[in-house]
């Protein structure tokens, strides 16, 4: 029986919510920030947006490539996207607001583990969260000193 694992995060960034919707839009950046992505490449054409598919290599907790979908789609406010990361599937979303001097930036994760996994994932759960702020640090200090 598998056992999903939700989480959110969250983060204050000294930039306009346009500016980091725009950055985490631009999911080729995605390898700047989270360490276990090596690279990130948008498989259909034209712009950005909700139905957007990509594909990326990962490189912890093993090499593998993954793709995901844009599923949800409102600039500067929210966006999410669906698809296989590493051992889980599910659904990463980031939701914005304007605050005084900058940006709350709150991530949401849900993801459902494959196989054998589902057994572990209670205490895989923690560990994910401590890894996804860690790459949200790494996200707000890029954002603050123009990476």
């Amino acid at each position: 029986m598998s056992r999903d694992v939700e989480f959110s995060n969250q983060v204050t960034v000294r930039r306009t919510p346009a500016d980091v919707f725009a950055f985490l839009s631009d999911f080729t950046q995605l390898p700047r920030w989270n360490y276990a992505i090596t690279s990130t490449r948008q498989v259909t054409p034209g712009p950005v947006g909700l139905g957007s598919e990509f594909r990326q290599v990962r490189s912890i907790p093993t090499t593998s490539e993954e793709s995901f979908e844009v599923t949800a789609w409102d600039p500067v406010r929210r966006l999410a996207i669906t698809g296989d990361f590493g051992p889980f599937s599910g659904t990463l979303s980031y939701e914005l607001e304007a605050v005084t001097g900058g940006t709350t930036l709150v991530n949401h994760v849900r993801l459902s583990p494959h196989g054998v996994l589902g057994l572990a994932a209670g205490l895989a759960g923690s560990r994910l969260k401590a890894a996804v702020a860690e790459n949200l640090e790494v996200l707000r200090r890029g954002l603050e000193n123009g990476f």
